[in-house]
């Protein structure tokens, strides 16, 4: 009896401990370091009630002065998968351009604004449980816009 005893002190003390060190792991650990030309940027986003409604923009691009045409850089960004674990990460080796429109600006200054990559396709599902990871140049940055989707539900017209 004895033994029993002090084999469950032992076991819920090493539950104890397997918790308190799950807990303090890094969620970035699995993911690779970035390589010397580049930096690993890292979004956490918060847990909310129904994420399945909300959707995560990604922007890369730089901040920089430009006139009054469309700017925007040219580029792939890679959607990679982590061995072993399975969770998506993202990364792009460089952006090409900037690339613009050539309109007439006369009398407008350049003013600093945000100019992104081309591409549509940079919409993720909301997901707190995981940090959205991407390894870009140390140059580009990394922005987000949280997408909701509105209550009102309409319907198709039958043609």
């Amino acid at each position: 009896m004895n033994n029993f005893k002090l084999f469950n002190l032992f076991f819920c003390m090493g539950a104890v401990a397997f918790n308190v060190n799950a807990a303090s792991l890094d969620p970035k650990v699995p993911y690779p370091a970035a390589k010397p030309d580049q930096v690993r940027q890292v979004i956490h986003l918060t847990e909310v009630p129904q994420e399945e409604n909300l959707k995560v923009q990604l922007m890369v691009g730089k901040t920089m002065k430009v006139d009054c045409n469309r700017h925007a850089f040219g580029g792939e960004l890679k959607v990679h998968n982590l061995e072993g674990w399975g969770y998506p990460y993202y990364s792009i080796e460089a952006l090409k351009g900037p690339m613009a429109t050539l309109m007439a600006c006369p009398g407008q200054e350049p003013t600093e604004k945000f100019v992104q990559l081309m591409g549509n396709d940079f919409l993720l599902d909301y997901n707190s449980r995981l940090p959205i990871v991407v390894y870009t140049p140390a140059d580009v940055e990394v922005k987000y816009r949280i997408w909701q989707a509105g209550e009102t539900v309409k319907e198709a017209v039958k043609e």
